[in-house]
């Protein structure tokens, strides 16, 4: 039996193509710790990876934490300060996208994750340009993952059903996104 070759590649942002889940969640368990949530990393790791912040100042206040009218403004000017201090590309990254470029297959990413994050993310490693526009953020395009909606809408910009892509994703949200997509 012979594999089959997708039409395209789908990717999720962080935790796929940049190691920023680590730098976040230290963000994170720090700024809730700060207002009497304490959690620790394998916890904020468990509850909210492949979530989106929103989501994560919902539950928070559910579990008793006192934010500000403003947190999320705060914690997103937190996270990318952290951020741009260099966050670490996926090791294979590169080497997966230089295959992908010299077999003509297409890529894309579909991410819960803000448009200025990956622009500091990918940027650093210049994959911002190299994924030539199709970047793709449920704060621009609507519904977050799990909806199908970031990688139906990736897929159909490369020219793609998303039937015929193949999606990468570490998060449980992600993977379900992928596959109603």
């Amino acid at each position: 039996m012979s594999p089959t070759i997708p039409n395209a590649v789908l990717f999720d942002c962080d935790g796929v193509l940049v190691d920023s889940e680590p730098i976040a969640d230290k963000v994170l368990v720090a700024d809730l710790a700060s207002y009497g949530l304490i959690l620790g990393p394998d916890q904020v790791t468990e509850m909210f990876t492949g979530g989106t912040l929103k989501g994560v100042e919902q539950s928070a206040r559910k579990m008793g934490a006192d934010l500000p009218a403003d947190w999320l403004d705060g914690i997103y000017e937190k996270t990318f300060a952290k951020l741009r201090a260099g966050t670490p590309l996926i090791g294979g990254v590169g080497d997966l996208l230089d295959t992908l470029d010299a077999t003509a297959i297409p890529y894309a990413v579909g991410s819960n994750g803000p448009m200025d994050k990956m622009r500091i993310t990918l940027g650093q490693h210049d994959l911002w340009d190299r994924f030539g526009g199709h970047i793709y953020s449920s704060h621009v395009h609507g519904a977050a993952k799990p909806a199908p909606d970031l990688y139906q809408l990736a897929a159909r910009s490369l020219g793609q059903q998303p039937e015929d892509c193949v999606v990468i994703d570490d998060s449980v949200a992600g993977c379900r996104a992928g596959v109603a997509a």
